[in-house]
């Protein structure tokens, strides 16, 4: 969906004025509880996006009912998707939010069709269903009803505590279809929260919701990522996550590093130079085959982690990884194509089990990877 195409209603006084014909779009609109922030209300013409059959994402489709997210943060992985609106992938990304406001009704178009063979749906892998902009359009009640009403089994991924709102629909929902849940947290100290993803809930409130959702009788896997190598990889860093997410009532968790696709290296990387110059040499060394962290980095957080996941009791929740019906780890997650998904994240299988791992080839570079396979953190 790019912008171009359709002429705006010069005649609605809710539209910018100057703005460019959008593909679309209904109105471009600046409301008071989003200071600086632009809403783009689109028409979409489609709600259920396929992956790729190249991808290592073990589902079929995803939505996204938000393109940028409200949550700013700096390391975001999906920044570089902005580009394809003709949008930047700084700030742009944190300000220009594009809305899908006829979605439920399009989705629920495309899951009657007779074609339609109920596949794993995936919200969360792109930008957050649950960012602030979603208190103001209630988009979610609207897909999950839908996706239970077909059939399909779906997961949702989010750091926004607005998902609470949800927890009892979401319950119910899991009365008829598969639901899989996942929470990320990240930052722990509040001064570098603030900095890095000033628009998230802080870690507390994120690890309540993890609380309300298991409460409520629902798996909820825990990414802790992305780990910020010399920033949140002490080892007391690690131990107070784990601890506090094991409290919280987890069935999973993984443990994800950094790693850095074009749109979010340089946001990222900027970010570093002004407030930690010093760490500007270790992460280009790191850093230094592409997007991914080294092996040799994944290596020793991998040996850091795994006597914290024992001590906080988290080393029995299936190796942290959700599973395919094969015993194989699903792999592919949101943010690091070779992470495994942590248990709880995934939409069961009626009978138990985890649901079944779409296979696919061997993963496609990203833009500005040399296309080397990182080693898999096996973790969590």
């Amino acid at each position: 969906m790019r912008w171009d195409g359709q002429r705006l209603d010069d005649g609605d006084e809710a539209l910018l004025p100057g703005m460019p014909g959008l593909r679309g779009l209904l109105r471009s609109v600046e409301v008071p509880e989003f200071p600086g922030v632009t809403l783009h209300e689109v028409l979409s013409r489609s709600a259920l996006n396929p992956v790729p059959r190249g991808s290592r994402m073990p589902f079929a489709y995803t939505i996204n009912p938000y393109r940028g997210c409200l949550h700013a943060c700096l390391y975001c992985y999906a920044r570089s998707t902005h580009e394809w609106l003709d949008l930047d992938a700084g700030r742009d990304f944190d300000t220009q939010i594009v809305v899908k406001t006829n979605l439920v009704e399009v989705l629920r178009r495309e899951l009657a069709r007779a074609s339609w063979k109920r596949e794993h749906v995936a919200l969360g892998t792109n930008t957050d269903p649950y960012q602030r902009a979603e208190g103001r359009y209630r988009l979610m009640p609207g897909v999950i009803a839908a996706l239970a009403d077909s059939g399909t089994p779906f997961s949702v991924l989010t750091k926004g505590t607005l998902a609470r709102r949800d927890v009892p629909l979401l319950a119910s929902a899991a009365q008829d279809v598969p639901v899989g849940f996942g929470v990320s947290v990240a930052v722990w100290d509040e001064d570098l929260h603030t900095s890095l993803e000033p628009g998230v809930p802080t870690p507390r409130a994120r690890l309540d919701l993890v609380r309300a959702v298991t409460d409520a009788g629902l798996p909820c896997g825990v990414f802790l990522a992305p780990v910020l190598p010399g920033l949140t990889d002490r080892q007391s860093d690690l131990d107070a996550a784990l601890e506090a997410i094991g409290a919280a009532g987890a069935t999973g968790v993984t443990v994800v590093p950094l790693h850095l696709r074009p749109g979010a290296r340089e946001w990222f990387s900027a970010w570093l130079a002004r407030e930690h110059p010093a760490l500007v040499g270790r992460y280009r060394q790191l850093y230094r085959g592409g997007a991914y962290v080294s092996a040799e980095y994944r290596a020793w957080l991998a040996e850091r982690v795994t006597p914290l996941l024992r001590r906080h009791g988290l080393d029995g929740h299936s190796g942290g990884q959700a599973r395919g019906v094969d015993g194989t780890a699903a792999s592919g997650a949101p943010g690091d194509d070779e992470a495994a998904f942590p248990a709880g994240s995934l939409p069961p299988v009626r009978g138990g089990g985890a649901a079944p791992v779409r296979r696919a080839g061997p993963r496609a570079p990203a833009a500005g990877d040399d296309g080397a396979v990182p080693e898999q953190l096996s973790l969590l």
